[in-house]
């Protein structure tokens, strides 16, 4: 677990209001860019490389990660047209080299403990293991429900629960089964691939309690400007 992929290349357009004028993952929480938050959580905890899989005004991204972070192993794959989050993935796996590498949301800070979800990972021999975070009186989310073995076994769509796993935007993929399978260039990770072959593949479910945060809605990204810091 040496290498992440961090899909930020989205146009963050219900962050708008807030964000009018930059990519959502360089949204400023409490004075700094939220990306520089993700990076050095996961530096913290033993990645090595990023591989940064942008799109929508790239260029603002690249400038700030070669001045704020000019000596880290930091590379960019940039998208010609959107590909959707599971074209964005399959071509930045192109510039990784490890067996299976960590997947992160541009837009979500989550707590996880990576070397715990490696070896998780590698026990179940999975394809993909999710970072699946325990959530109360919500709706903004759909469910992951996993079996007695961890084994992902149906989702359910978004509608109000008063309890439920939802799926934390991490993932320990496996690079080669992954880039195997017959898909299409532009598609969605979460609905052509997670969602279409979790009764096909070995795909298993970890839970994390770790702290956890979207900032996809201008509601939530307010609430990260004061929350955030305090859950480095």
């Amino acid at each position: 677990m040496k290498e992440a992929i961090i899909l930020a290349g989205g146009l963050g357009t219900r962050l708008r209001t807030e964000v009018p004028d930059r990519p959502k993952c360089m949204a400023l929480v409490s004075g700094r860019p939220f990306i520089a938050y993700l990076i050095e959580y996961f530096q913290k905890n033993g990645v090595e490389k990023f591989i940064l899989s942008l799109g929508y005004k790239h260029e603002v991204v690249v400038e700030y990660i070669r001045s704020q972070f000019p000596d880290d192993d930091i590379r960019f794959s940039i998208e010609d047209e959107p590909l959707g989050t599971g074209g964005a993935i399959k071509l930045a796996c192109g510039m990784t080299s490890s067996t299976s590498v960590l997947v992160l949301n541009g837009d979500t800070y989550f707590r996880v403990d990576p070397l715990e979800l490696a070896a998780f990972h590698q026990k179940k021999e999975a394809h993909c293991t999710l970072a699946l975070k325990p959530m109360t009186e919500f709706d903004r989310y759909g469910v992951v429900v996993v079996d007695d073995d961890q084994a992902v076994c149906r989702f359910e769509e978004k509608r109000h629960y008063s309890f439920g796993l939802i799926n934390g935007g991490v993932y320990m993929l496996q690079r080669e089964p992954f880039l195997r399978e017959e898909l299409p260039r532009k598609f969605s990770f979460e609905k052509d691939y997670v969602e279409y072959f979790y009764d096909k593949r070995p795909l298993y479910g970890l839970i994390q309690e770790g702290y956890f945060v979207d900032i996809g809605i201008p509601e939530d990204y307010r609430r990260a400007q004061t929350e955030l810091v305090q859950n480095l």
